[in-house]
């Protein structure tokens, strides 16, 4: 069964979906906020390294780092009241850059695929220990064997650095894409949805649309069709979509998550969120760039892609939280989102 794109996968899913629609109408009123943003430059390549976590493209490390960052970029969230796994004051995906970066300051060579490709889930469980000593990382079996898996490919396959893999791709984010999801099984998030083998890849992209942002989109950053990336599809942008109104939930899906159910990876219900959510951000790509052409030809379009509108939806969350929190998230376990 031949395996729809990331884009195709989103059009098709969202042309048939049943627990949900896509609001065009929404999307284009979403585009003023977008472009506001691209204004007042909360949309900017230059915004992922000034983050106090984020490597600088001069780090000789920043490559490995990333890579692994987003091997264990996964599952943050907490059932209900449960206590929230935080290190140095951060939740979820901050939380993981942080006790990383602790890790690199105490001397292990966290981000050497040498090391964690023979981790240990002590280890592991010790590089990730939470502010409290008593709550832990969400997966940590889980994340051990994801961590042996890339890791020994690493190693066997490109001499234990990714910057090799990037550097056989030819400047192409279709080509990488297509390598991390064959030589990584851990990055192939794919589904079946109404007959059709359908691709989200949301640790796979955000991989690479990391590596773009990190060098600004030049040197080992550079891809000639960084078009062709989607957003990153997990389970909080979708609640932003809806807070737009460009997602609406049928009230059978709406009842589902209010009640904390957990989706299966894979179900419809999980799939048509995730697909949605890719289709209304590249709907909104396309809406953002021809308002720019139209109206704004003094606003270069190098800051419309998906990865940057993804980043900017995300943080949107953050900095909105308590106000988004009407919006059910959907919770579903899985290792890749």
């Amino acid at each position: 069964m031949c395996t729809l794109s990331p884009a195709e996968s989103g059009e098709f899913i969202s042309k048939n979906a049943k627990f949900l629609k896509v609001n065009e109408a929404a999307i284009k009123s979403l585009t003023k906020e977008v472009i506001a943003g691209i204004q007042t430059k909360a949309i900017d390549v230059e915004n992922f390294s000034q983050h106090q976590y984020h490597p600088k493209p001069t780090d000789p490390i920043a490559p490995n780092w990333i890579f692994l960052i987003d091997t264990l970029n996964f599952c943050f969230w907490t059932a209900g009241d449960a206590t929230k796994w935080k290190v140095k004051g951060e939740t979820g995906y901050f939380s993981l850059c942080a006790a990383i970066n602790r890790a690199l300051e105490e001397g292990i060579d966290i981000t050497n695929p040498a090391y964690y490709s023979k981790i240990t889930l002590a280890e592991l469980e010790k590089i990730l220990r939470s502010d409290d000593g008593i709550t832990k990382a969400p997966l940590l079996q889980e994340r051990v064997q994801c961590l042996h898996e890339v890791g020994t490919t690493l190693l066997e396959k490109y001499d234990g650095k990714f910057e090799n893999c990037v550097k056989t791709c030819a400047n192409s984010a279709v080509a990488l894409l297509e390598l991390i999801t064959r030589d990584f099984p851990c990055f192939r998030d794919e589904a079946v949805y109404d007959g059709k083998r359908v691709a989200i890849y949301k640790r796979a992209q955000i991989l690479i649309g990391d590596l773009w942002a990190c060098y600004r989109g030049d040197g080992l950053g550079f891809f000639r069709d960084i078009e062709k990336i989607t957003m990153f599809a997990d389970y909080r942008i979708p609640q932003v979509l809806v807070h737009f109104k460009t997602l609406e939930y049928s009230d059978e899906l709406m009842e589902t998550l209010k009640n904390g159910s957990l989706l299966e990876n894979g179900s419809p219900e999980e799939v048509e969120i995730r697909g949605a959510s890719i289709h209304v951000v590249e709907r909104l790509k396309q809406l953002v760039l021809e308002e720019l052409k139209a109206n704004h030809p003094d606003i270069s379009p190098k800051n419309v892609n998906a990865v940057l509108l993804d980043h900017f939806l995300w943080d949107y969350r953050r900095k909105h939280a308590a106000e988004l929190e009407y919006i059910p998230f959907h919770k579903t376990i899985s290792v890749y989102y």
